[in-house]
């Protein structure tokens, strides 16, 4: 029995270069929802630095390296690879299921999951997963870190792999130099990646999977849209309701289609960077077949549909299986679904591009959808876990399904009104039993399954069986009268079997089961019972399609049920002669009526990845050895306590340029951290050589220190790159030293509160340090500031930002000069809904300000004007949006000792390009937005009084450069008016480097 606190948490996994802020988060709130101690740990051994915060993860630890020290031997045998420095493991259990990310710049850094992966459709077929995982994200590594001796010159030249930064631009190039594989397409990555898993683990891998080849298959049936290889990173992964798995998929197909038709070696040929081999990614292909990627990618789009029209026409060698659609329109993503055979209504979660996931309501007769309540955090591929009791019209369903620790929720059906239950208990797979009316779901925690039950009022939940590490249980039912629970059953080979306990049993610890079915290399997937219980209907991909299956326990017997051309799921049955299912197409998955009746002959499909076993069985001989072998002593180099201090090292230095008042400077950059990104030091050096500029403005110096919470800053004569275009400047005078704090009170996303405290010194200045028209009183004086911020905005697929929602946030800068001191304090709210246009959203934004200083000092006034945006720039690209802004009038021109102001503000859907650039350079979408502003200052003076108002647009243009560097172009135009003035107008073009 168990008992787990509750508490207010989410963490997402951001980009390694955030990941400071993501140990941070998980410090801070992890702790709160589980009794271990935080600490901070290492296990090292030659290959890999495997940090973790809980002793509870020790059990797992030998294994996991042996795990990484086995398949990175495999690889640097294979590849020829010679690693540039071990791999830092951050080990963790943030997430309720199993997750990894790789980056190789400024290290070779691998975050990973404890908890099992998910099994939704066999998207992802896996062994034991820790050995899976290491031999996928250390593809990542290779394909990334692997150097010539050209590369490994700039390695020691710059010290180290650069990070690109928006601080010093320079930064991009350089870090080409020391790393060009990393920048490459995630398709390229994810493909050998998926590639090499599947043959490394004897042909389990996704290489080899149903729901691949049936995503191509639905696509040439339907005549779908085949993306080329600029269009499938700018619309494919942005637009379809599969997002970003559309790079696996075709990474995955495209690299078993060159591997088929030209030989695995020289895939392993294109991505090896040996002597000889280019340095980007498509000159590499042309290297070594001998013709353009995008001539080739061709040839696989017309070789693909050729395959699938074969596969198609054996299926139809036995009738198809006949239905009836339900729907107006196809679903996108789905959840288990329930159906009220009163009402015709079927009950089901959906996410699709252009709407905000949701559990719908469908009216099957006609096909009418209505929303019953959103979903702010659906999961991918199965929205979210949805439960029934028809006899209180409520719906159970999670949250927090995409990232974190998940919550279970109730809606009532009628009135759509939800509640939550229970906070943070990790669990999913909800089913409802009716019998006694408690809840069950599967909880992953500390990387074990348990199965838990949840009575009523669903306060709490207790562990009934809780499986070995290996073990994992999914798609659970209840029988009708409560005496069984059906589950699928993973083993830590990878076999899935159906199996059968007895509740009552379970209930009393016995956790013993009955194998039902085992589907030889393939997973019994979403079986549920019949209203007798007499069958259970789910779906298996044993004849290569994914078709619905009947087992009968009174002859213990397994049958298809369905001859479907693409793939039917989540079987549904809702009479003796009807089941309602889920057919795949391109858009998603759509509600079908289709018979429940035992076919005899059933079509076959033929798998891609098996015809690569055909043609070239040496992949055979590709299966890794068992960790086993690895002798762990004799490579394990330390464990214990990780130390943040003594690790801070030098992780990479190079020259750059910096721009100080209207001259030019020149310095380096030196960028210190620790493996872990714990903690880390930049400092930036550069020299004016000008006699323009007194001695003691020639030097110029800035720091940043970073520690979890902590940021330590400061500057002499900051110098900055942007400086060099303008019009905004924030190159200064003299010299200042800020500490800043900056921690969530709520992390459970879409839904954060935040607190900043900033205290500040400064000396010398001529200028203040955000107002460069602002001449300073005084030149030196203290700040210290303190600001509440508040989120709750969301984006539906396909848009590119946040599309309704509210924020706020409550600011108090107070500046400390001559022995007095000046405060002032603004607020801001804005809030936005989601028009009936497709990601077309409409915004009304407003500040409010107030400064209890003399009108006549500049300390103690706000200032307004401008677009602020550079003509090249890294600050926030939409800056008429920011209280201070007003396009229109210059930089700093309006001032007031308070004010009030208000926007409105029209989003128009984007534009996404299919193709527009090439490979290096390509644009992801245009967007247009257009503003009105008008404000008023020293509202309490009618003499200094000034009331503006304002109307303009802005035209934004997403770049991506090297596939993955992403830049944002900028045109703007605004006219201001005042009454008894002329109207001034602003034109800005502004392109703002990386995000």
């Amino acid at each position: 029995m168990f008992k787990m606190k509750h508490s207010a948490r989410e963490v997402a996994f951001p980009a390694a270069q955030l990941v400071v802020l993501l140990i941070c988060l998980f410090a801070a709130n992890y702790v709160q929802a589980q009794e271990y101690e935080l600490r901070n740990l290492v296990f090292q051994t030659e290959g890999f630095r495997i940090f973790y915060n809980f002793k509870e993860h020790d059990y797992i630890l030998d294994h996991l390296a042996r795990c990484g020290e086995n398949s990175l031997r495999y690889h640097k045998t294979f590849f020829r690879y010679e690693p540039s420095e071990e791999v830092t493991v951050y080990f963790n259990d943030l997430d309720d299921y199993g997750y990894a990310g790789t980056t190789t710049i400024p290290n070779n850094w691998l975050t990973l999951g404890i908890e099992p992966f998910e099994y939704v459709y066999d998207t992802c077929p896996t062994n034991e997963r820790m050995n899976w995982v290491m031999n996928h994200e250390l593809v990542h590594v290779v394909a990334s870190d692997q150097a010539t001796r050209g590369d490994k010159l700039f390695r020691r030249v710059f010290s180290g792999k650069v990070t690109p930064t928006d601080e010093d631009p320079v930064s991009i190039f350089y870090s080409y130099l020391t790393n060009p594989r990393r920048y490459a397409p995630r398709w390229y990555h994810e493909g050998i990646a998926v590639f090499m898993e599947t043959w490394m683990a004897g042909g389990l891998g996704r290489s080899l999977t149903g729901y691949d080849e049936m995503t191509f298959r639905a696509m040439v049936r339907d005549n779908s849209h085949f993306y080329d290889i600029v269009g499938l990173e700018s619309e494919g992964t942005a637009k379809d309701f599969q997002i970003g798995q559309n790079s696996y998929l075709y990474g995955t197909r495209f690299f078993s289609y060159l591997a088929c038709q030209y030989g695995p070696e020289k895939v392993i040929e294109w991505v090896r960077r040996g002597e000889g081999s280019k340095r980007y990614f498509s000159s590499q292909f042309k290297n070594v077949y001998g013709v353009p990627l995008d001539e080739e990618w061709s040839r696989w789009i017309q070789f693909e549909h050729g395959w699938q029209e074969n596969n198609l026409r054996t299926i139809r060698e036995n009738a198809p299986t006949p239905y009836r659609v339900l729907s107006c329109r196809p679903l996108g993503s789905v959840s288990r679904e329930f159906f009220d055979p009163d009402s015709r209504i079927l009950y089901a979660a959906i996410n699709y591009p252009g709407e905000f996931a949701h559990i719908a309501a469908i009216n099957i007769d006609t096909g009418e959808i209505r929303k019953i309540c959103e979903i702010p955090t659906p999961a991918l591929y199965y929205v979210t876990s949805l439960a029934c009791d028809d006899s209180s019209s409520t719906l159970f369903f999670t949250t927090d399904n995409s990232r974190s620790w998940r919550d279970i929720n109730a809606v009532d059906i009628r009135t759509g009104k939800k509640r939550v239950l229970l906070k943070n208990f990790r669990t999913g797979d909800l089913v409802f039993n009716r019998s006694d009316k408690s809840l069950w779901g599967v909880q992953h925690d500390n990387g074990r399954s348990s199965l838990v039950q949840f009575p009523p009022p669903y306060e709490d939940g207790y562990k009934v069986m809780t499986l070995k590490y290996g073990k994992d249980i999914f798609d659970i039912d209840i029988s009708p009268d409560g005496k069984y629970l059906t589950a699928s059953l993973s083993e830590i080979n990878g076999t899935v079997r159906l199996i059968r306990m007895e509740i009552e049993k379970l209930l009393l610890m016995d956790e013993a089961y009955d194998v039902l079915w085992e589907f030889k290399h393939n997973a019994p997937a979403n079986f549920v019972y019949s209203p007798d219980g007499s069958y259970l209907f789910g779906t298996s991909y044993y004849t290569g399609a994914s078709n619905v299956w009947r087992y009968d326990f009174e002859n213990q017997t397994m049958k298809p049920i369905s001859n479907c051309e693409t793939g039917f799921f989540r079987p549904l049955p809702v009479s003796e002669d009807s089941l309602i299912a889920f057919r795949y197409t391109g858009k998603g998955f759509v509600p079908i009526l289709i018979p429940n009746k035992p076919i005899e002959d059933v079509g076959g499909v033929k798998y891609l990845g098996q015809e690569v076993v055909n043609r070239h069985p040496e992949v055979r001989n590709w299966v890794l050895g068992s960790p086993l072998e690895i002798d762990l002593d004799s490579v394990l180099v330390a464990r214990g306590e990780y130390s943040v201090v003594r690790h801070l090292g030098l992780s990479s230095a190079y020259p750059i340029a910096e721009g100080y008042k209207d001259h030019t400077s020149c310095g380096v950059r030196l960028n210190l951290m620790d493996p872990v990104m714990l903690n880390s030091l930049d400092v930036a050096l550069s020299y004016s050589p000008t006699s323009r500029l007194s001695k003691d403005e020639r030097a110029h110096l800035r720091f940043k220190y970073r520690y979890m919470f902590w940021t330590l800053s400061g500057a002499y004569n900051r110098a900055d790159f942007y400086d060099f275009f303008g019009p905004t400047k924030v190159s200064r005078k003299g010299y200042s030293l800020a500490l800043n704090y900056d921690r969530p009170l709520i992390y459970n996303k879409p839904r954060t509160l935040e607190y900043t405290i900033d205290v500040a010194g400064y000396g010398g200045l001529e200028r203040l340090p955000e107002f460069q028209n602002i001449a300073t009183s005084f030149d030196e004086f203290y700040t210290a500031s303190a600001e509440l911020r508040y989120k709750n905005t969301l984006k539906t697929i396909g848009g590119v930002e946040h599309e309704k929602g509210l924020s706020w946030k409550v600011t108090s800068d107070n500046s400390y000069v001559k022995s007095t001191i000046y405060p002032l304090v603004h607020a801001d709210f804005d809030y936005g809904l989601l028009l009936p246009v497709d990601h077309t959203s409409l915004w009304l934004r407003t500040s409010l300000g107030h400064s209890f200083g003399e009108r006549e000092e500049p300390f103690a006034n706000f200032y307004f004007g401008g677009f602020g945006n550079n003509w090249v720039d890294h600050a926030e690209i939409d800056r008429y949006r920011e209280f201070y802004s007003f396009p229109g009038v210059e930089l700093n021109e309006v001032a007031g000792k308070n004010y009030g102001k208000v926007t409105l503000e029209l989003v128009l859907p984007p534009i996404r390009f299919q193709r527009f650039g090439v490979p290096a350079l390509y644009c992801n979408w245009t967007r247009l937005a257009l503003f009105s502003s008008g404000i008023i200052t020293n509202v309490d003076s009618r003499a200094h009084r000034r009331e503006l108002v304002d109307v303009g647009a802005q035209l934004n243009f997403k770049l991506v450069l090297f596939s993955s560097l992403e830049s944002t172009l900028s045109f703007g135009y605004a006219v201001a008016a005042e009454e008894g003035t002329s109207p001034t107008d602003e034109l800005m073009v502004s392109l703002k480097i990386l995000r």
